[in-house]
């Protein structure tokens, strides 16, 4: 298959496109990649899809959403923590609906939060948000489409990287894979937890 991995330079894009290139055409898409993406330029998206025709799936791993005060964030600082991570994906799985073969597949990334966590309401919205648009949009695709998201917690070695306990963390290695189950597998409509 064509797999394009949007979000292909960061930790688990990277760990994606490792796990997929044994077995498929894999295009890597990134704000400085060697395809140029940016989920809150619409006008990249198009040309992502002018740039790498009929692909058979897309997996979206550029999402990122900050950590944010209830208290103190302002309206504009949630509208743009809402336009990169859910309406950017949206527009991404939007757009792929009318460029994909018959029976491709798109995977979002959301994400879990083992219990509430200071910051995390932002980021709540945006994975509930991601959630029920796959659930529903699953229902609404045509030509055999399939749509899923990926929901890891934590990723071990981001917490490394960041110089946190590690132990509670998700390999990326393992996330991966959820990818790559997701982009070859029949789960239509589906948040996977790895």
């Amino acid at each position: 298959m064509k797999v394009i991995v949007v979000g292909a330079t960061g930790t688990v894009g990277r760990a994606v496109v490792s796990a997929l290139e044994p077995a498929h055409e894999v295009v890597r898409a990134s704000r400085r990649g060697p395809v140029a993406v940016d989920l809150e330029d619409p006008s990249s998206l198009d040309a992502l899809f002018a740039a790498v025709p009929d692909p058979d799936g897309v997996i979206c791993c550029a999402a990122s959403g900050p950590l944010v005060s209830l208290e103190t964030v302002t309206d504009h600082e949630f509208a743009q923590g809402l336009q990169g991570k859910l309406l950017g994906q949206v527009a991404l799985a939007r757009r792929a609906l009318h460029h994909l073969r018959d029976g491709g597949s798109i995977v979002l990334t959301g994400g879990t939060f083992a219990a509430p966590l200071n910051g995390g309401s932002l980021g709540a919205l945006v994975n509930a948000g991601l959630d029920g648009f796959v659930r529903n949009a699953a229902a609404e695709l045509p030509r055999g489409l399939r749509i899923n998201v990926i929901s890891p917690g934590w990723i071990r070695e981001t917490l490394e990287g960041l110089g946190m306990e590690a132990s509670n963390g998700t390999p990326v290695a393992d996330v991966a894979n959820a990818y790559v189950e997701a982009i070859e597998g029949s789960a239509q409509g589906l948040t996977i937890v790895p």
